[in-house]
């Protein structure tokens, strides 16, 4: 089973029992936050480029404290790769910011 939200650019964007396995097992901390992660991909507040190819999504879930989902995307498709929550954002700042556009 899987559950499938669409990106910034129209993509649907998978999330399959594997991955939220994987993500709960690495980061006990997002047990029970899947809406909450499904929703920084559908509802990002910025979207910042990986190292190769990925996607970082954003979202803040309480005043200093920001999800993080890592995903790909494909031309009609893509996946949810991992998730995690950080205090230091400045870290993922650091990289290009795909979205919203910087002007």
């Amino acid at each position: 089973m899987h559950e499938v939200v669409f990106s910034k650019n129209g993509i649907p964007i998978r999330l399959t029992d594997e991955r939220w396995a994987h993500i709960t097992d690495e980061h006990c901390e997002l047990a029970g936050m899947r809406l909450e992660i499904l929703e920084a991909i559908s509802a990002s507040q910025a979207i910042f480029e990986g190292t190769t190819g990925e996607l970082l999504a954003i979202r803040d879930i309480e005043p200093g404290k920001w999800i993080v989902v890592i995903y790909r995307e494909h031309a009609f498709d893509g996946f949810l790769i991992t998730a995690f929550m950080t205090k230091r954002l400045h870290t993922i700042q650091r990289r290009p910011q795909i979205w919203p556009p910087q002007t």
